[in-house]
């Protein structure tokens, strides 16, 4: 059903294909010098071998530990947020797809998303998050309430918990209405789509404003043989459609952005204020009159801001469009066993809503 669908670029760490005025490091070097040149605004080359970028990043983060001491959850957005900024100034060469550094790792990212480029240069964190993707793209990631292995695209969002996946599946499994159409808005790695069709459902379209997702889910849907059953649209919420759905699912960022919005991931993290309005106001020209909403969110807004409004509960006392028939909660499990963490996030809730049309 995407025999139309217009080829699509995928997004990619932007790289730099001019030569620049750079500091080169290698092993020899003093790496907190460097780091406060990198701080001062220059940029670094790493040379040599792939473990002297690593040890350029560990002693910018002690530096910046020690200005950014603030352990509450603004404090460390702002860590990071530093850290993101001054990180991107150590830079790796990539000359024939390959890190021109010794005991790099392979990372077949390099060749499939930059074929056009011979010689270019990446910074050091773009290279590792290509990596780490690489690795989840290649050796699969195993979604266990669907008894699937996916192979998230570059740069596109997957759960890396599963308990809203596992709350999901407890009430499609329980749900008695048709199933010829549906929807899904935010599509992601395409966790939601395949579960609506392992539960019986026969048509859907979904959607998301980011490219490598659609690239990433049309690829899994032809790995898993249903390519027919899913129409992909690159677009924002609805764009495109033209589907009167007994279903609508959403799973939304959870997060207030308070920043200025990136493409990709941040997108899946975090949502702008009038994100929720538009979704509500265009979902009701979509649903069938015997349809439902259900809309996979958590208060975890709320526990990052204790005045934060939750936007499912404001469209429904604000406006009548829909009514609530159904609120679940459960209790979120750390992502690791190993997990250490004890913060204000182990009261995190996720939640899923039905809403109807009233």
């Amino acid at each position: 059903m995407n025999k139309d669908l217009k080829p699509l670029q995928a997004q990619r760490p932007n790289s730099i294909t001019t030569e620049i005025e750079t500091i080169r490091f290698n092993h020899k070097m003093d790496s907190k010098a460097t780091v406060e040149q990198m701080i001062a605004g220059k940029y670094v080359l790493v040379e040599g071998f792939f473990s002297n970028g690593l040890e350029i990043l560990a002693e910018l983060k002690r530096e910046l530990l020690v200005q950014y001491q603030d352990k509450s959850f603004q404090g460390q957005r702002d860590y990071r947020s530093a850290f993101r900024e001054i990180s991107h100034r150590l830079l790796l060469k990539v000359k024939d797809n390959k890190l021109s550094v010794r005991k790099s790792p392979d990372i077949g990212w390099l060749k499939l998303l930059y074929p056009e480029i011979s010689e270019f240069y990446l910074s050091f964190v773009e290279v590792q998050g290509l990596n780490s993707s690489w690795q989840w793209y290649k050796n699969g990631i195993e979604i266990k309430p669907l008894n699937l292995r996916l192979h998230p695209f570059y740069g596109t969002y997957f759960p890396t918990r599963f308990d809203h996946i596992e709350l999901f599946e407890k009430w499609l499994q329980g749900y008695k209405g048709a199933k010829e159409n549906a929807i899904d808005i935010g599509v992601g790695s395409g966790v939601l789509s395949f579960q609506l069709i392992q539960n019986g459902f026969k048509n859907l379209f979904a959607t998301d404003t980011n490219k490598n997702a659609i690239i990433g889910v049309l690829e899994e849907s032809k790995r898993l043989g249903c390519e027919d059953k899913i129409t992909l649209s690159h677009g924002d919420l609805f764009e495109n459609c033209d589907v009167q759905a007994d279903l609508i699912v959403f799973n939304p960022p959870w997060l207030l952005a308070k920043h200025r919005l990136e493409e990709g991931i941040d997108k899946a993290i975090y949502y702008e204020e009038e994100l929720f309005p538009r979704f509500f106001e265009q979902a009701i020209k979509y649903l069938a009159p015997h349809g439902k909403i259900v809309l996979i969110f958590s208060n975890l807004a709320g526990i990052v801001d204790e005045e934060s409004i939750h936007p499912i509960i404001e469209e429904l006392q604000k406006n009548n469009r829909f009514r609530k028939e159904l609120h679940l909660r459960r209790g979120v499990k750390a992502a690791s066993k190993n997990t250490k963490r004890r913060d204000s996030r182990d009261t995190e809730k996720v939640e899923l809503w039905v809403l109807a049309p009233k």
